[in-house]
């Protein structure tokens, strides 16, 4: 099965595409497309991938599914078009950067700049039908973003996880921490955000971590 996604991802991943679950969730996110209004663009599904290849590969940050309002998912987790209006959970990310590491709150919530500096933002759902959160949970994305971080964990050495809330962290147990740095803490929503989100400094302690390695820190 062909799929459009960046190169040295396609390889690694390869024998995903042609297991009987994958080619079950092709064909119904094809038909999800063909009848009903879904997010992000479908050019957009894997463009975690697409601005992060594997080579470039430092911090990796888990989300549950895209964004389910118009114009919001750009195939980022957390992240928003340029000109959208952000969300809380994302405001609540930048107002934790601010605390941090001092550095204004950006105007724009589109985090592809932090995508071509190695950040995978990888949603455990990658695609999800409009005005409805959680509806293409389920489908086959879960084992394929299961096998993404196993195959990080495994191909790669030193990255860093930031795994904030109870469903990132459960699918961090794929990832061996014995040779990554895996951070954990609440899910910046407003229901959780005031009690561990705020405060873990996890963005000072991924650029500490990365300096230690001989990598460039991230610009946040």
């Amino acid at each position: 099965m062909s799929i459009k996604i960046e190169e040295s991802w396609k390889v690694r991943l390869a024998s995903e595409f042609q297991k009987d679950y994958f080619k079950e969730l092709t064909d119904f996110v094809k038909k999800e497309y063909a009848l009903k209004q879904v997010y992000p663009p479908g050019s957009l599904i894997f463009s975690a991938f697409d601005h992060c290849p594997f080579d470039q590969l430092k911090v990796v940050i888990v989300g549950q599914d895209p964004y389910h309002g118009p114009g919001q998912a750009n195939g980022l987790c957390f992240s928003v078009a340029d000109g959208i209006r952000q969300p809380p959970s994302l405001q609540n990310i930048f107002k934790e950067i601010q605390t941090d590491l001092g550095q204004p709150i950006p105007e724009s919530g589109n985090l592809e700049r932090w995508a071509k500096q190695g950040v995978l933002l990888l949603n455990a759902t990658l695609t999800v039908e409009a005005r409805k959160p959680g509806s293409h949970q389920g489908k086959g994305w879960e084992p394929f973003t299961d096998a993404v971080l196993e195959t990080i964990s495994r191909e790669k050495e030193g990255i860093v996880f930031l795994l904030w809330g109870a469903y990132a962290q459960k699918k961090g147990a794929l990832v061996d921490s014995n040779k990554h740095l895996v951070l954990k803490a609440r899910h910046p929503s407003p229901f959780s955000a005031h009690n561990g989100f705020f405060g873990c400094n996890h963005f000072s302690k991924t650029n500490q971590y990365l300096s230690s390695k001989g990598l460039t820190p991230i610009k946040w």
